[in-house]
């Protein structure tokens, strides 16, 4: 994926792949970081966007779901 301005550093690369481009072997992020994160970039709080419905609170990350502090300046 990739990623420009708005708090991003610039001209970096986090994290590495095999040696056909396939599969990550270092620094993985899982998906719910990753909406943790342009979530966190937009100005919103992942844990506080939450919905209810049939009883339970629901949210984009899940019960998951970090901010990748290593890709913001």
């Amino acid at each position: 994926m990739w990623l420009a301005g708005g708090g991003i550093k610039g001209g970096m690369a986090h994290g590495a792949t095999d040696e056909f481009g396939w599969h990550a072997v270092e620094k993985k992020v899982d998906v719910r970081d990753l909406h943790a994160t342009i979530l966190h970039l937009m100005g919103l709080d992942h844990e506080k966007l939450t919905y209810r419905y049939s009883g339970r609170d629901y949210r984009l990350t899940d019960v998951a779901g970090t901010v990748v502090k290593g890709v913001l300046k």
